[in-house]
């Protein structure tokens, strides 16, 4: 894999040294106090730059609000160390704060956490997603010794059958969520409404992710999916404006209502908040069901022709 940043400004490159600077400070507290095997001999293995600042072709555009961000997969050597919440909600919650507060990082951060174990069985069953990852991604952080196996082949007959069953599975199912969410508009029931259209939101983005690369993260933080889901394919920013700060006030209700709106007294959100989320989740809609059925026909064709 690529090791070199050379092609990124010289102050990118001092962004992701501090990022994997804090990716390691924020894990070694994690595991510092823990007396099972797997906190003990916890270890990164890899950080892996990956994505359009891997690629470099990332968006910086002020005029429009749209901007790239870090995406990175790390590689621990425990399946135990993979969970987010024990032991990288604090990593996630102090590069939130030197992106928002401290202003150290243009750009937000996103990472998600495999096993080597689990990243060599993913590009041996040739999951596009990791092999991307494997050809455009820059080594950060590697342990000697662990090595990423070479991706076995996936014929297109194959992803043809995952990818259209990932889409007759997810599509039906954000359809549905915008439905009830129209419904608890008219019942002015708008914290269930709110939460339905982040359903459908969540729902469409992996919908996209899994078709395009037969592999989305388990989670469920809207922005971090939209921002896969963009980098695979840029029409989906049509969806969701950023030129306004009232556009990006309107996504933040959207993200945070997957846990506010259920728990929150404190959570508000406006008929004309809905509204304004309801035509953007629809316009997603839309363009997800395009970008796939593209992805679908193309695969079709590739199949026939084997």
């Amino acid at each position: 894999m690529k090791t070199s940043l050379d092609h990124l400004p010289a102050s990118k490159q001092r962004e992701l040294e501090r990022v994997v600077e804090i990716l390691f400070a924020e894990f070694q507290d994690a595991i510092a106090l823990g007396t099972q095997p797997h906190k003990r001999l916890g270890r990164i293995l890899k950080i892996v730059l990956f994505g359009s600042y891997a690629r470099g072709d990332w968006v910086s555009d002020p005029a429009s609000g749209y901007f790239s961000d870090y995406d990175l997969l790390v590689v621990v050597n425990h399946e135990a160390l993979t969970d987010v919440v024990e032991y990288w909600a604090k990593a996630e919650d102090h590069l939130l704060r030197e992106q928002t507060i401290a202003k150290r990082l243009t750009a937000p951060v996103n990472f998600i956490v495999h096993t080597m174990a689990d990243v060599n069985s993913q590009l041996r069953l040739g999951r596009p997603f990791f092999v991307d990852i494997l050809r455009d991604g820059i080594v950060l952080y590697e342990a000697p010794g662990h090595d990423f196996v070479k991706p076995e082949p996936l014929t297109p007959a194959e992803a043809l059958k995952e990818a259209q069953g990932y889409f007759d599975y997810w599509m039906p199912l954000a359809i549905h969520a915008s439905q009830l969410a129209a419904a608890s508009v008219d019942n002015e029931v708008f914290r269930d409404a709110a939460f339905m259209l982040h359903q459908a939101a969540e729902r469409l983005y992996h919908c996209l992710l899994l078709v395009l690369s037969l592999s989305s993260p388990k989670s469920h933080n809207l922005k971090f999916l939209r921002s896969l889901a963009e980098d695979k394919g840029r029409r989906l920013v049509e969806a969701w404006p950023r030129d306004t700060k009232l556009s990006r006030r309107r996504f933040e209700l959207l993200k945070r209502a997957y846990v506010e709106a259920r728990y929150s007294d404190a959570y508000e959100i406006s008929a004309e908040d809905l509204t304004a989320l309801s035509d953007s989740v629809q316009k997603l809609q839309s363009i997800v069901a395009e970008v796939c059925n593209e992805r679908l026909a193309a695969l079709k064709l590739a199949a026939e022709a084997e």
